[in-house]
């Protein structure tokens, strides 16, 4: 397997994940910004990696496995360290949608993809706006702190809450995609 590099920045996504973790829980004036600075980065290389792999032509079917698996996998740890700090039900909540849709469209994703069908549930626009919004409120919630007077926490709970709405929203889109397939397959007489 030759590793390309939108496959080494993903790669670099998962390794950032316990060092998001180590400094998360830090206790220096400096980690708010750090943990921010550390998810605005590895947001910044799904962006990357993806926008190479189409300019170059440097697709690999690795590749398109890790990175669902690298955003996935650093938005659920940012979302349990942030629930963690700050246990209200509004945040649980919405930390609950973001990753229960996850789930969902992952497992409609393979089963499409069973049926030979993936084409039929692909990433649609709005689900590119869900995730620039949720990185972005992320990134607000891991820094906390106040900036030019505007409360930046305060702010990502507001985005998270929109975030969790978009992700419902982009769920059903999926869902809606989805639903002659699976008509067609409940229809299907079983031997």
């Amino acid at each position: 397997m030759k590793l390309t590099i939108p496959t080494m920045l993903t790669l670099a996504r998962i390794v950032l994940i316990p060092v998001l973790v180590v400094v998360f829980f830090l206790d220096y004036p400096w980690t708010n910004f750090a943990a921010a600075f550390i998810f605005a980065f590895a947001s910044i290389t799904d962006w990357l990696d993806g926008w190479i792999a189409r300019r170059y032509d440097q697709y690999s079917a690795f590749g398109a496995f890790l990175d669902p698996v690298a955003d996935k996998l650093m938005v659920a740890v940012a979302l349990l360290l942030i629930v963690q700090k700050h246990p209200t039900v509004w945040m649980t909540l919405w930390a609950a949608v973001i990753v229960g849709r996850e789930i969902a469209v992952s497992a409609l994703r393979e089963w499409m993809a069973e049926l030979g069908q993936r084409a039929a549930v692909k990433v649609a626009s709005i689900g590119k706006i869900k995730t620039i919004v949720q990185m972005v409120a992320l990134v607000c919630l891991l820094y906390q702190e106040r900036v030019w007077g505007l409360p930046i926490f305060g702010i990502g709970e507001w985005l998270l809450a929109a975030a969790a709405l978009l992700t419902l929203w982009s769920g059903l889109a999926y869902l809606r995609a989805a639903w002659p397939i699976m008509r067609e397959d409940a229809n299907k007489p079983t031997n």
